[in-house]
C-alpha cells in the first residue's frame, strides 16, 4: 500500500491505524493496549497545550495530527476488544453536544456565554445523577486547573464573592496567615489557602491560573537561558558571579525579551 491509500481525512487515519494493528501492519502496534498507550495520549495533550501557548499554526496542526492519531488507535484498540465502534464515539458526543446545547437545538434562551456555562454544568449533573456539583471534577488534574474547576461550579451554583476586590483582599489576607504560620504543617496549609484564593482571583479575571503559571515559567526559563547565553559569549561561568552581577544580567534578558505572552482565557 502506500500513502494514497489513504485520504487525508480522520476516515484515512482510521485506515492507517488499522493496517498497523493488523496481521501485515507493526508488531510494535499490535501489542499495545489502551493502558499501555495512555502515557503517550497524555504526552501528546501536554505537546499540543504548548504548540497552542507558542501560536505556531504548523506546529498547532502537527500536534493535533499526534492527538487524533491516539484516539484513532483508541478507538481501534477497544474495537478490536469488543469495547465499543468509531460510530458509538462520534453518535455519543454529537448526541451530548446537541442535548447540552438547548438554546441551539430547542426553546431555550442563553443571554451570554457565562449562563451557557451554568446551564451546562447543570445539564451535566443532571445526566449523571450526580449527588454534587463537584462530581465529574477530575482530581487528577493539574492542581491549579483542578482548583479553579472547583471554583468554577461553586461559582455556578451561586457560591461565590461579589466583585475582584474581595477576592484580591482574601489574597492579602491569606499571605498575612502565611507569614504567621509557626510550623511547617501550618506552613503548607496556609500557602495551599494562599494559592487557591491566587486561582480564584485569576478566574475573577478572565485568566486561566494554569496558563498564566506556565507563561510565567516559560518567561523565567527563556530569562534565564538568555543570561546563561550572554554568560558564555562574555568568557564567564553563569554560577560564579557575583548577586549583583546576576540581577544586571536578569535585567538585560528582561529587557531583551518584551514580547508579551498571548491572553489565556478560562474555558
Amino acid at each position: 500500500m502506500t500513502q494514497t491509500d489513504f485520504p487525508h481525512t480522520f476516515a484515512g487515519l482510521m485506515a492507517l491505524v488499522t493496517l498497523l494493528r493488523g496481521a501485515d501492519g507493526c508488531p510494535w502496534d499490535r501489542e499495545q493496549s489502551a493502558q499501555s498507550m495512555r502515557r503517550y495520549v497524555m504526552e501528546e495533550c501536554y505537546e499540543l497545550m504548548e504548540a497552542i501557548d507558542e501560536g505556531a499554526p504548523a506546529a498547532v496542526a502537527e500536534e493535533l495530527g499526534d492527538v487524533a492519531f491516539h484516539v484513532a488507535f483508541q478507538i481501534r484498540i477497544w474495537d478490536d476488544e469488543g469495547g465499543f465502534t468509531e460510530s458509538e464515539v462520534f453518535g455519543s458526543v454529537i448526541e451530548k453536544l446537541i442535548r447540552r446545547h438547548p438554546h441551539v437545538f430547542g426553546g431555550a434562551t442563553a443571554r451570554g456565554a457565562d449562563q451557557v456555562v451554568t446551564a451546562w454544568q447543570s445539564l451535566k449533573a443532571a445526566e449523571r445523577g450526580a449527588s454534587s456539583i463537584m462530581d465529574g471534577v477530575p482530581s487528577g488534574m493539574p492542581a491549579l486547573a483542578y482548583s479553579q474547576a472547583l471554583q468554577g461550579r461553586a461559582a455556578g451554583a451561586g457560591f461565590d464573592w461579589e466583585e475582584p476586590a474581595a477576592v484580591a483582599e482574601k489574597v492579602v489576607e491569606e499571605v498575612v496567615e502565611m507569614g504567621a504560620a509557626s510550623d511547617e504543617g501550618e506552613r503548607e496549609r496556609e500557602l495551599g489557602d494562599m494559592l487557591f484564593s491566587i486561582v480564584n482571583l485569576a478566574r475573577w479575571l478572565r485568566v486561566d491560573a494554569e496558563s498564566a503559571l506556565r507563561g510565567a515559567a516559560a518567561r523565567f526559563r527563556r530569562r534565564y537561558e538568555l543570561m546563561e547565553a550572554i554568560s558564555r559569549e562574555r568568557g564567564q561561568e553563569f554560577a560564579s558571579l557575583s548577586a549583583d552581577e546576576k540581577e544586571a544580567l536578569w535585567r538585560q534578558a528582561k529587557a531583551s525579551l518584551v514580547t508579551p505572552d498571548p491572553p489565556h482565557r478560562p474555558e
